[in-house]
């Protein structure tokens, strides 16, 4: 039965999301213009059932163990236009439009930093 649920999920049609043992599983999102990297975050059954419901990207805050809209106190919301699942279900890519910065610093991403030997250069102004 492992075999055939495994094929269903990784071939079939059918939605399925493989959630870890903490109920969790990744989120990814991209601005759907540029395709950057915009960050990288966890979602649980709500955060992804708010998500699908409301166009908004939600996530699920492992620091403060509760569900979180992305712009909720910022205004720098996400609008998903796309989610792709990868082939076993267990991550997932948003394809957003972004209202702002996306990342608490300030920056357009979260990814704004590159490393150079040992050290960590700024790439976006």
């Amino acid at each position: 039965m492992g075999d055939a649920c495994n094929a269903d999920r990784e071939l079939g049609g059918a939605f399925m999301p493989r959630f870890d043992k903490q109920g969790l599983l990744i989120a990814i999102a991209l601005d759907s213009q540029s395709k950057d990297v915009l960050m990288v975050a966890y979602m649980d059954e709500e955060a992804l059932a708010r998500t699908r419901e409301t166009g908004l990207a939600h996530f699920h805050s492992r620091s403060r163990g509760k569900l979180w809209l992305k712009g909720e106190t910022s205004g720098h919301f996400l609008r998903v236009e796309e989610i792709r699942v990868d082939c076993d279900q267990d991550a997932l890519t948003l394809f957003v439009k972004p209202e702002g910065p996306a990342c608490h610093t300030g920056a357009r991403s979260c990814f704004y930093r590159k490393l150079e030997g040992d050290a960590l250069v700024r790439i976006e102004g």
